[in-house]
């Protein structure tokens, strides 16, 4: 999914006009030994902080269907992640290096989200919003200063990134459906008198007193006849 986001911003950014003006777009680390080699301009996107959302943690599980209408598999909830990148610009001299920070800037205020147009893989595939906020306040990350000293860099402009992406759930591929009806076959058995035909025993056959309705005799109990009409009972 990160991989994914990455090149989701890097397209967008594209769309900015920076890499037709020549402006390369990078997710490096922006080290000091990287900053002594870059010679063309260059816009930094570096992911330094990865945290869950648990508020938005989902539980169950979700069918995927195929384009027949199937069901193929299931697949748990996807759990969400910020992402918090710092964006930073490179050039031979400041006025450069602000024009481009400035460009990426309006860039990325102009849209909540990144557009379905430019995800890919995963991302495509569950069709949910990736919400993008670009030097929003209140970033629960490490502050930019300690991430200069981490890298061993000399403190410069920096534009705080967070993206807000889901993660595929976990899928469970299911059975194939059912295309043929049930079908049950008799074997046959032998039956008590040795032949093959199965036969079955009436209690009197074996001396037992059956339940009302089996064994015995099978005649039907005498109705006395109706009477007809004027005619006097005996």
């Amino acid at each position: 999914m990160i991989h994914e986001v990455d090149e989701g911003l890097r397209r967008l950014l594209a769309e900015a006009g920076l890499e037709a003006s020549g402006v390369e777009v990078v997710f490096d680390a922006p080290t000091r030994d990287w900053a002594a080699r870059r010679s063309a301009p260059t816009v930094c996107v570096f992911l330094y902080d990865i945290r869950e959302d648990h508020t938005r943690r989902g539980s169950g599980a979700g069918e995927v269907y195929d384009a027949d209408g199937f069901v193929v598999a299931r697949r748990t909830p996807p759990r969400w992640f910020d992402l918090t990148y710092l964006v930073t610009a490179w050039a031979s001299r400041p006025q450069d290096e602000h024009r481009l920070l400035s460009q990426v800037l309006a860039c990325l205020v102009a849209t909540d989200t990144l557009p379905q147009r430019l995800l890919g893989g995963t991302l495509a595939e569950l069709g949910l919003l990736v919400d993008v906020d670009a030097g929003g306040t209140g970033l629960d990350a490490p502050a930019a200063s300690d991430v200069w000293s981490a890298l061993g860099g000399e403190l410069k402009p920096s534009l705080g990134l967070r993206v807000k992406a889901p993660l595929a759930g976990i899928s469970e591929v299911a059975a194939p459906p059912v295309t043929e009806g049930l079908v049950v076959r008799s074997v046959p058995q032998a039956g008590p008198d040795g032949t093959g035909s199965p036969r079955r025993l009436r209690y009197a056959e074996l001396g037992e007193a059956g339940p009302e309705g089996f064994g015995g005799s099978r005649e039907r109990p005498r109705v006395p006849a109706r009477r007809k009409r004027g005619e006097r009972q005996p």
